[in-house]
């Protein structure tokens, strides 16, 4: 087993504290490469090729002695392992209960419920998307090089005409990116379907179209240790705002916190494009795509099969 104190190098946090629930289950342990791999194992995989030497799993209690079994115990000879918890009830106190809250706080809380294992620049992923290797590869060329005091900051942003699912509506945060690499803002679009003529947003009553090549990101981070103080001041400002209405469905977005600083002129964001193509499973009716394109990139010899030995 890797011991987290032999290096000090930028991190990996990996959010995998959802529900699942347009998927029918948690998809995060949901074998999907050819000797029953996870999409999260793959990602580590990219990882440790780029450089990465710790991750921390951010995951529900509930689910703690299965992912252990299935992920944590057959990637930790190679990548030192940390586990951190979300829970619904993880809120300062000060701001009280909230017995309604069902599904989890969103990916800032995420970050925040990570806070004091994070001693070190890090990246932060989604468990049930496969990035592919570039990101990775620029997300450690950043973190290992920056300043780890400022607030500067990178994303890898995906081409939406490959991030789409044929089975559904799906949310991305659509980029605007200056010309010199710099993200300008973020709009977050919850409502993107597939068409013959390319992907369209639902904008009110209307749907409108937008070029396949146009830069999103699927949470794919580079952050110093900065940000974890504006998210505990946002995720406050949050709390304090909701009502009877929004206690229950509410969530506190990563991307929006970032997209708030670009705004006040509190933080840069370095914006690394990425060629790959994005795979995940938001439906059910996704996994099969998914499944065949693991199996192809494995027999091309991009990965090995199996990625890691097993548990014992």
């Amino acid at each position: 087993m890797k011991q987290w104190e032999e290096d000090r190098g930028p991190i990996l946090v990996i959010m995998a504290a959802g529900m699942g629930s347009r998927y029918g289950g948690p998809k995060q342990m949901d074998g999907m490469g050819p000797c029953g791999e996870t999409i999260l194992h793959y990602s580590i995989r990219d990882a440790l090729r780029a450089g990465f030497r710790r991750v921390i799993f951010l995951i529900k209690h509930a689910i703690e002695q299965p992912f252990r079994e299935v992920v944590g115990r057959r990637v930790e000879r190679e990548i030192a392992v940390r586990y951190a918890f979300q829970e619904t009830e993880m809120v300062p106190a000060k701001f009280g209960s909230f017995p309604e809250r069902k599904k989890p706080w969103g990916t800032g809380h995420a970050v925040l419920c990570c806070a004091e294992l994070i001693d070190a620049p890090f990246a932060v992923i989604n468990a049930d998307d496969f990035y592919g290797a570039e990101g990775f590869r620029e997300a450690y060329d950043f973190l290992s090089t920056c300043d780890a005091s400022a607030s500067g900051y990178m994303m890898t942003a995906y081409e939406l005409g490959k991030t789409t699912s044929p089975s559904g509506h799906v949310a991305r945060g659509v980029c605007e990116v200056a010309a010199d690499g710099r993200l300008v803002g973020i709009t977050e679009r919850t409502h993107i379907v597939e068409s013959s003529d390319g992907p369209l947003f639902r904008d009110g009553e209307v749907y409108r179209l937008l070029p396949p090549d146009t830069p999103v990101s699927m949470n794919l981070w580079g952050f110093t240790p900065t940000i974890l103080t504006e998210l505990r001041t946002e995720f406050g400002r949050f709390l304090r705002g909701l009502d009877e209405e929004t206690a229950g469905k509410a969530e506190f977005f990563l991307p929006t916190v970032v997209d708030g600083m670009l705004k006040k002129g509190t933080a840069t964001v370095q914006v690394r494009r990425s060629a790959d193509r994005w795979w995940g499973v938001t439906y059910p009716e996704d996994r099969a795509s998914v499944q065949a394109a693991l199996r192809r990139m494995t027999e091309d010899g991009r990965y090995e099969s199996p990625l890691f030995g097993s548990a014992e």
